[in-house]
């Protein structure tokens, strides 16, 4: 076992139910963590330079392309270092806080991580998503089918970097908070525990998995 890499991405800190429900997971990790926390030290979005560098002979690179290399760099090395990944992306405003896609335009690089003529980089490796969100997007739920956070992170971490992917998605999380929605507070309640139990399961799992 390397290590696992934990990607924060809420802005909400302590009171992030995304981080809570990481935190369960953590908790039953058997492990050591790299732990990247883009809401306090977020990463450059993808630059002019950062694209032209792709193909381009290092000894050529200008000191933009230079700079944005080793910022490239940094991250993928990080990224493929993992043999385990944990992810807390909640849905901000129906898709992904911008720091997470910043994050994944920085590490998706054909040749290094994606696009090997042996499949991805980082082929079958365990990942968990975990994306808390203020309304219900179940099947039933009136916002069913405006989810653009899990299917798009499914497709691009699953199917462009390999990634093999279980997401958790507490949902409701506005109910507690939000009279109008205070009927609803015993589904959010059951969704959280629900996702709790499931990140520690599944930590044991991967532990027990990356150890045998």
């Amino acid at each position: 076992m390397s290590y696992l890499l934990h990607i924060d991405s809420s802005s909400l800190g302590a009171n992030s139910v995304s981080r809570q429900v990481a935190q369960s997971f953590r908790d039953s990790w058997d492990g050591p963590v790299v732990h990247r926390d883009l809401a306090t030290s977020p990463v450059p979005h993808l630059s002019a330079a950062g694209i032209s560098v792709w193909g381009t002979d290092p000894a050529r690179h200008t000191p933009e392309q230079a700079a944005a290399a080793a910022v490239q760099d940094e991250l993928i090395h990080e990224f493929l270092g993992a043999s385990a990944y944990l992810f807390t992306v909640p849905m901000y405003n129906l898709t992904m806080p911008s720091v997470f896609k910043a994050w994944l335009d920085q590490i998706i690089v054909k040749g290094r991580t994606f696009g090997l003529p042996e499949g991805p980089a980082a082929a079958d490796r365990p990942a968990l998503l975990i994306s808390a969100r203020g309304g219900g997007y179940s099947p039933g739920a009136p916002h069913h089918g405006k989810d653009f956070v899990v299917p798009a992170l499914e497709l691009i971490l699953g199917d462009s970097l390999g990634l093999d992917v279980t997401a958790l998605t507490p949902e409701l999380t506005m109910a507690p908070v939000a009279p109008a929605l205070a009927h609803l507070v015993p589904l959010h309640q059951a969704s959280l525990a629900d996702a709790h139990e499931r990140a520690r399961l599944q930590a044991e799992k991967v532990s027990q998995q990356l150890a045998a």
